[in-house]
């Protein structure tokens, strides 16, 4: 049986996230999506790692247990800094093997920014600076760049990122070894680009609410402890790192560009030809991830690197029954309905990624079954995300839709 990992979480106490961030709905969801480990996430906000301290218990070098799940001790901070005549915003997360390195981390942050203020912090330090310092308080701990393309706040954002690896982390780029692809993102659009070819690359949710945990995930052959983790990072060892879970990247906010206060959503080509302004206003628009990777791109699209593990794209099950029912994700008719799937079939993964076809028909409303099998097949139609809003998703084509009307089990 698969071991599933979702390293980027975050706390009740980093911004805009849902005050039920907390260890109790962590588990609680992480059982209902098939997740064995999760990243603590905000370790440097002083009294989240407080209540870590109180209840997670370590079982082994680098691995601590809540509840049955097992974790390891992550954050996510925001590097911001002026660096060859521009303001750079790179979010970084760090891996550390144990509390006490977590404390020594955070007695050398807490130099470049208020820990408290948020759970993830904002570093007046350069990325470069921050590998060198910490890296050196235990050989363990490791970096991992952030969503590394979102326009924003990445290591290749097209707002205030880098044109290369080398160009952040400097000196210190041979200490990186793996990437965080986002949700904007995809290995296959990764892989287009040989300069990341020596990197591992991964995929987690950076949830700010419990039930977004998983969206996307890392699967590995069985259970690791910290030091296999670090050594599967760095060998891209894909007999043991068997895929990532993925959004299909036109879901994310900023697959396309575009300019979210005009409604105005563009193809890379499509902005190119207009110089990159918003047609409706004439004011810049925010250049997403496929411009940005098709400017730095030396490979043509469909390249794949069979050196590295592979990938799955998924429409998380709530996602799936919204689209089913055409009322929102977060409904009380969506909640209801995907309990009954969960008390059926034990786990979201294993109903989206596992049971095989004929246990969908049999055990599932058919409008889910085939759109279910719909996404599995990357059969279905995606309006692509744009300057901060998400794609639209739709799992079922006008003749699926009208070819059940029974979908509730009740």
């Amino acid at each position: 049986m698969s071991f599933i990992a979702d390293f980027h979480i975050h706390s009740k106490y980093s911004r805009a996230t849902s005050k039920e961030m907390d260890l109790d709905s962590l588990v609680k969801w992480a059982r209902i999506k098939g997740i064995s480990m999760l990243g603590t996430g905000d370790f440097t906000h002083p009294v989240w790692l407080s209540g870590l301290k109180s209840k997670l218990k370590e079982v082994e070098y680098g691995i601590y247990i809540y509840q049955n799940i097992y974790f390891v001790l992550t954050a996510e901070v925001s590097n911001i800094y002026f660096k060859a005549g521009r303001t750079r915003k790179v979010h970084n997360m760090i891996f550390a093997p144990s509390i006490k390195c977590v404390e020594e981390i955070n007695d050398v942050l807490s130099a470049h920014g208020d820990l408290s203020s948020d759970g993830r912090p904002i570093l007046n330090m350069e990325c470069d600076k921050m590998v060198k310092a910490v890296s050196g308080i235990n050989e363990d701990i490791f970096f991992v760049p952030a969503h590394a393309w979102t326009p924003h706040f990445s290591i290749f954002g097209s707002n205030s990122g880098f044109d290369s690896p080398e160009e952040c982390f400097e000196a210190e780029t041979p200490k990186i070894f793996a990437i965080e692809t986002g949700l904007s993102s995809d290995p296959g659009m990764n892989w287009r680009w040989s300069r990341l070819d020596r990197f591992c690359l991964t995929s987690n949710s950076d949830a700010h609410s419990p039930s977004k945990i998983g969206r996307e995930a890392n699967v590995f052959r069985a259970k690791i402890n910290y030091k296999e983790l670090a050594e599967i990072l760095k060998k891209k060892d894909k007999e043991r790192f068997l895929y990532t879970i993925e959004f299909f990247p036109e879901e994310g906010k900023y697959h396309w560009d575009g300019h979210r206060n005009c409604k105005v959503r563009l193809s890379p080509s499509e902005s190119k030809k207009i110089n990159n302004t918003c047609p409706a206003c004439g004011k810049k628009v925010t250049v997403g991830v496929m411009h940005r990777l098709d400017d730095l791109a030396d490979r043509p699209d469909g390249f794949a690197d069979n050196s590295s593990p592979s990938f799955r794209s998924v429409v998380p099950l709530a996602e799936i029954l919204s689209d089913c029912l055409k009322v929102g994700a977060d409904s009380v008719t969506v909640e209801r309905e995907y309990m009954q799937l969960i008390k059926n079939f034990g786990n979201e993964f294993n109903i989206l990624l596992d049971m095989p076809e004929e246990e969908l028909i049999a055990g599932c409303p058919p409008k889910v079954a085939k759109s279910i099998m719909n996404v599995r097949k990357g059969n279905l139609e995606i309006a692509p995300g744009y300057d901060g809003e998400y794609g639209r998703v739709s799992v079922l084509k006008e003749g699926e839709e009208a070819s059940d009307k029974q979908l509730s089990f009740f």
